[in-house]
């Protein structure tokens, strides 16, 4: 107990798993914690006096599995291991921790999901400005940020950061004891001391973990709020991990200009990532991921979350994309070969840490030896990009070679005799040949022994506990021979030793200690050789990762037949035929309708700002977010979903779309609507783009219509993003009279009696009318109250156009027939001249025929 209070006193705010024998128990408050947690029973033992102290525990062969549990919990975990053999000492065995396992430093496979990152973060704070650094423990990637205070937490929750580092006394730390499950709080917070984050000692840490003479190589140089923050993770990780880390990469700085910025309401908005509805597969990542590996999996993942502003970068991407569109054999066949790869990132991980097996090592072995087959099919493949990664897709031979030699093909663990192959080492081969002989030995003895007793059923066994024993049932016993010394008694049996039986016994020990400490020496020198050669591996698995990207591009290119879309330095947005790649991949795989594309054009002067009106249901949600997906991809190195594609490079998209409260917070469902209108019109710039739904609808009809006016004069005046404004209310719809830069755009709908037809199309021109009515009676309104508000509806639409028509108006509309239909006969032939009959499907000529009939019966 000495010993467990010593090291739970060095880890404070850790669940001690203590070794005892075959379990770790866990004592005093952490018992509680953990059978609570774990659903495992809590017992108690003696302490000193009349003192009893609560205890649990778990088998240490399949503790991963409670630790898991654990982690996903938000606990840390500290591992205090035997760290010397009993068998060597007469004395208490000494226990150290030997490693801290967190949220943030998991790297087992069934707490990780293989295609995401679990990123650690740092954050060092001062002056209104903040330094970002995280890494991921299981893949070794490791970059720094500086950006404003204000930043910060969005970019946490963007990348879904699972633990959070701070320095203690910092006022604004949250309670390290909030439950991680709290939407409020989706990390696990952990006060560090104070010191761990001033900037001279990161530096100096930082050179001394990369073995570097200054930071300027790194991008660092001037940067000390990121310098402070990625040596903070440094410090944290030598001491939690106690192992080498070189497998973790060189820190990287990315400014922000570097990125696309997508904050967390605009990735869920667009749903990039999860759903909004729970829904399997609707989402961006899901339409475009056609990765092979999880290397390619989680890199996809991340040029969605960070699109490139960098035009030479963005530009060789899609250059990979279009050559491996072309090359079909090529595609396929490195995508069949890159499918039967392991995560070498993450085996590199677990090696380096050293938190893996034989068979860990066995297939990143595996993973090398099919890196020339890739690198033969690659060298087809004409492209920059794909010559450069083939530069950096290194086989690294010596290494794979090694490992293939050293390791059995399906190796077992440690100890077993089944890890290292025959003639790797010749003492391990001569222990296993006497092993392999004493088991024919005893076989022999077994026999013998059997004849010369007279006992048939007789059999020599072994256990761990007891070792070797001949075993008698009890209705043999008067048969015993009288040189077996009795060792155990059993209910229905007798256990025996002999002389030679405890002679073979201690050689067959002997022998297996022996293979144990052998096979624990060359497995240890062959995982050091992995570490000298991590740089290497790293570097190749990145460079495979790149691969996998750029031909799951091409497949979704090809299959969804997107095209390449061409950036501009005039800051215009021009889609011809555009669509919403998710919702047409749901279309196609329920059979249904097709998708209706839409043409997009927005540019800085005198198509601004495009004001969208139409029924709900009809597709105005749908046509804003698809414009932004579509930028997205462009920027991410993506085909897009359009026949053609003429884009600026957007540094920012914005989007407030939906309704949704923050009870929590105090904010009602109005606030904020505001609070992010806020953040758009405070932060946007002329090279953003913005996504406005239905401004203003959460307060009264003119307060509401008053701030959709000022924030579209706002938008035109001040910010100057190009912007896509859908909204209800009609009134906006007279901008484009008043102020330059404003078009109408509407959805088209037609009714035919009370059945509403969507459209889908987006046309020129203002909306007539919302068919509010039409679309709650499909959701199901009971048909009374449909009825009751068509009747309202028709009484103040009376009462409006009395007030404002006035009773001369009224008679003058009660004239001669022949006016009226004088005055009906430009509009008919501005209709017709306006269509577009390339363009126009049978079905709405039938709609507008039916109308103008109409119209002219009226």
């Amino acid at each position: 107990m000495r010993q467990y209070h010593a090291a739970k006193a060095e880890h404070p705010g850790c669940l001690m798993f203590f070794r005892l024998g075959d379990f770790f128990e866990l004592f005093f408050e952490d018992a509680i914690i953990a059978s609570r947690d774990l659903g495992i029973t809590l017992t108690r033992r003696k302490g000193s006096g009349d003192e009893h102290i609560p205890m649990c525990g778990v088998p240490a062969h399949s503790s991963d599995t409670y630790l898991a549990r654990l982690l996903a919990k938000g606990h840390r975990v500290a591992i205090c291991d035997q760290v010397e053999d009993a068998k060597k000492t007469r004395k208490l065995v000494r226990r150290e921790v030997v490693r801290v396992v967190s949220p943030g430093t998991a790297c087992d496979p069934s707490v990780l999901d293989s295609a995401e990152n679990n990123y650690l973060a740092a954050v060092r704070r001062q002056d209104g400005n903040a330094g970002l650094a995280y890494v991921d423990v299981s893949t070794g990637e490791f970059r720094t940020v500086e950006m404003a205070d204000a930043e910060v937490e969005g970019t946490l929750q963007s990348l879904r950061v699972k633990e959070l580092l701070r320095p203690e006394a910092e006022d604004r730390l949250l309670d390290p004891s909030v439950d991680v499950a709290d939407p409020l709080v989706p990390y696990t917070v952990t006060p560090v001391d104070g010191w761990c984050f001033d900037a001279d000692y990161g530096e100096r840490t930082l050179l001394e973990t990369f073995r570097l003479h200054n930071l300027d190589g790194l991008g660092l140089d001037g940067k000390p709020l990121a310098v402070a923050a990625a040596g903070a993770l440094v410090h944290y990780l030598r001491e939690t991990q106690r192992s080498t880390l070189d497998h973790l990469e060189q820190p990287r700085f990315s400014a922000q200009s570097d990125r696309m910025v997508l904050d967390p309401l605009t990735v869920r908005h667009l749903e990039i990532f999860d759903p909004l509805y729970q829904e399997t597969r609707t989402t961006l990542l899901d339409a475009l991921d056609r990765t092979r590996t999880p290397m390619g999996a989680r890199l996809m993942r991340n040029r969605l979350l960070r699109p490139s502003l960098d035009l030479a970068e963005v530009e060789h991407r899609l250059e990979a994309v279009e050559r491996l569109c072309q090359s079909t054999i090529a595609r396929t066949e490195l995508q069949r070969e890159m499918k039967n790869l392991y995560d070498i990132e993450r085996l590199l991980g677990r090696i380096t840490l050293g938190s893996c097996g034989p068979r860990e090592v066995h297939n990143l072995g595996q993973s090398l030896h099919r890196i020339p087959a890739l690198r033969e099919l690659a060298a087809t493949v004409e492209a920059t990009r794909v010559r450069d990664v083939l530069e950096r897709m290194d086989p690294v031979a010596d290494l794979c070679s090694q490992i293939r030699e050293t390791l059995c093909e399906d190796p077992s663990a440690i100890g077993t005799g089944g890890a290292i192959s025959e003639g790797v080492d010749a003492e391990l081969d001569a222990l296993r040949e006497i092993r392999r002989d004493s088991k024919s030995y005893i076989s022999a003895l077994e026999g013998r022994e059997r004849r010369e007793s007279g006992i048939d059923s007789l059999k020599v066994r072994s256990n761990n506990v007891f070792g070797f024993f001949i075993e008698v049932s009890k209705a043999n016993l008067s048969k015993v021979p009288s040189h077996y010394q009795r060792k155990q008694t059993l209910v229905n049996a007798e256990r025996y030793f002999t002389p030679e039986l405890k002679a073979v016994e201690a050689k067959v020990l002997e022998a297996d200690g022996g293979i144990a400490e052998r096979e624990a020496r060359i497995f240890e020198g062959l995982t050091a050789s992995v570490v000298q050669r991590a740089a290497r591996v790293r570097g190749s698995a990145a460079a495979i990762a790149e691969l996998d990207v750029a031909c799951g591009l091409a497949q979704v290119a090809v299959e969804g037949t997107y095209s390449r879309p061409r950036f501009n330095s005039d800051g215009e947005i021009r889609i011809e035929g555009g669509r919403h790649p998710v919702v047409e991949r749901m279309l196609e795989q329920q059979g249904g309708e097709r998708f209706i594309e839409n043409d997009v054009h927005l540019d800085g002067s005198a198509r601004l700002l495009a004001l969208i009106t139409g029924p709900n249901m009809g597709g105005k949600s749908t046509y804003l977010r698809q414009v932004a997906l579509t930028a997205v991809m462009a920027q991410c190195g993506s085909f897009v979903a359009a026949r053609s594609a003429s884009l600026p490079l957007v540094d920012r998209i914005f989007t407030r779309i939906g309704a949704s409260d923050h009870v929590a917070l105090g904010r009602s469902t109005f606030m904020v609507e505001m609070t992010e209108t806020a953040q758009i019109l405070n932060t946007a710039t002329d090279r953003s783009l913005v996504l406005l739904d239905e401004i203003g609808r959460g307060t009264s009809t003119y307060d509401g219509l008053a701030i959709a006016w000022a924030v579209a004069e706002h938008v035109l005046a001040k910010v100057r993003a190009k912007t896509l404004f859908a909204t209800h209310y009609h009134e906006l719809t007279a901008l484009p009279d008043t102020h330059a830069g404003v078009i109408n755009l509407h959805v088209s709908a037609k009714q035919a009696g009370e059945r509403l037809v969507f459209l889908r199309r987006i046309q020129p021109g203002r909306a007539d009318r919302s068919y509010g009515i039409e679309v709650a009676r499909l959701a199901g309104l009971p048909p009374e109250v449909v009825a009751r508000a068509s009747e309202v509806l028709a009484n103040h639409e009376r009462d409006m156009r009395a007030a404002s028509e006035g009773p001369e108006e009224s008679t003058e509309r009660d004239s001669d027939e022949e006016s009226q239909g004088q005055s009906d006969r430009p509009a008919l032939d501005e209709n017709l001249r306006s269509l577009d009959l390339e363009r126009l499907t049978p079905f709405e000529a039938l709609w507008l025929l039916h109308e103008w009939k109409a119209n002219l019966s009226d």
